[in-house]
């Protein structure tokens, strides 16, 4: 029976390097956030490679919950799905996510806010997806599992080989060494959208160590965090510890 994995993040937290560990394993697939393209069509926002995101995906959400719930081209005994918790919007049914185990990967606002802007000038709440991810949470605990795995990234960091053996116990399967390294560069499983975001994840061939000070944001910066640590604390307080 495949273990179809949703992982729920928002942008510029580990969520690339995540998919590298878990596509390292010889029993995983992986896709790469499916929805985007559906999400970009609906907003029109301005994105790096918007038109072509949308030429590369399907924009229409129910195909995109279809492929999520699927096999994957080879059948493999682990479907992990990287997702962005803002890229399914309000229309979606969440009835589609039913059959999937579904985890939560979370960052600390200054860190995420910090590195969002380098690509974008100026990110609103509703493009960190912290809001979305908090209420998704709360919609998985309320209809599916009462205690999905949410993993903090600056705690995983600290220890991802304790992080990854937890979290793979937490799902029941085996960890295996090789979710530690990767061979560096891009993979034919990236979105086309990767050359605009993944330049250090293209670089690494594992986890980088942790950062030991927050950064410091301008006022206006600030203030965004603000409003997203409630909904990353609401998470926060339910992590995986080891």
């Amino acid at each position: 029976m495949t273990l179809r994995l949703a992982v729920w993040s928002g942008p510029r937290n580990i969520s690339t390097a995540m998919m590298r560990a878990w596509e390292n394993r010889d029993d995983c697939e992986v896709v790469d956030e499916p929805f985007y393209a559906y999400y970009l069509k609906q907003t029109g926002l301005d994105h790096p490679a918007a038109d072509e995101v949308m030429a590369s995906q399907s924009t229409d959400w129910r195909k995109v919950a279809a492929l999520c719930q699927g096999e994957t081209p080879n059948h493999a005994e682990i479907f992990y799905q990287k997702q962005m918790s803002f890229h399914v919007l309000e229309e979606v049914d969440r009835g589609w996510m039913s059959n999937l185990t579904h985890c939560f990967l979370i960052r600390d606002p200054e860190s995420v806010v910090n590195s969002y802007a380098r690509v974008r000038e100026t990110p609103t709440l509703n493009d960190i997806g912290f809001k979305q991810q908090s209420e998704l949470y709360d919609y998985v605990r309320q209809h599916w599992d009462p205690n999905p795995v949410v993993i903090d990234s600056a705690e995983f960091l600290a220890k991802p080989e304790a992080m990854l053996r937890a979290w793979c116990s937490a799902l029941g399967v085996e960890f295996f060494e090789r979710m530690l390294r990767w061979p560096a560069g891009p993979r034919e499983s990236d979105g086309v959208w990767a050359p605009h975001w993944y330049a250090s994840v293209w670089d690494s061939t594992g986890f980088a160590k942790l950062r030991g000070t927050k950064p410091q944001l301008s006022p206006a910066l600030q203030r965004l965090a603000d409003q997203a640590r409630p909904y990353y604390q609401h998470l926060y307080e339910r992590r995986l510890r080891v």
